[in-house]
């Protein structure tokens, strides 16, 4: 199974970066771009058919590694 997780900055917590993207979309002349906020996103194969326990799995490992928890938010999506 294939686990995708994307990780965020929580909101309200300051995103320079993003701040950083955004600024670099207008002076190239994106006009219209609000709030941009980055992340990252991990691609994970795992060995799992039952989805529960893939999502559970996964979750574990964001808890203990793939986030700083307290400070980012996670989603993870999973393709059999």
């Amino acid at each position: 199974m294939r686990a995708r997780v994307h990780v965020t900055l929580k909101r309200g917590v300051l995103d320079p970066q993003g701040k950083a993207i955004g600024n670099a979309l207008k002076s190239l002349g994106f006009s219209g771009v609000g709030d941009v906020r980055q992340g990252k996103y991990i691609e994970l194969e795992i060995d799992e058919t039952d989805a529960t326990r893939a999502r559970a799995r996964v979750g574990e490992m964001c808890e203990k590694l793939l986030a700083n928890t307290v400070i980012e938010d996670y989603q993870i999506d999973l393709d059999q």
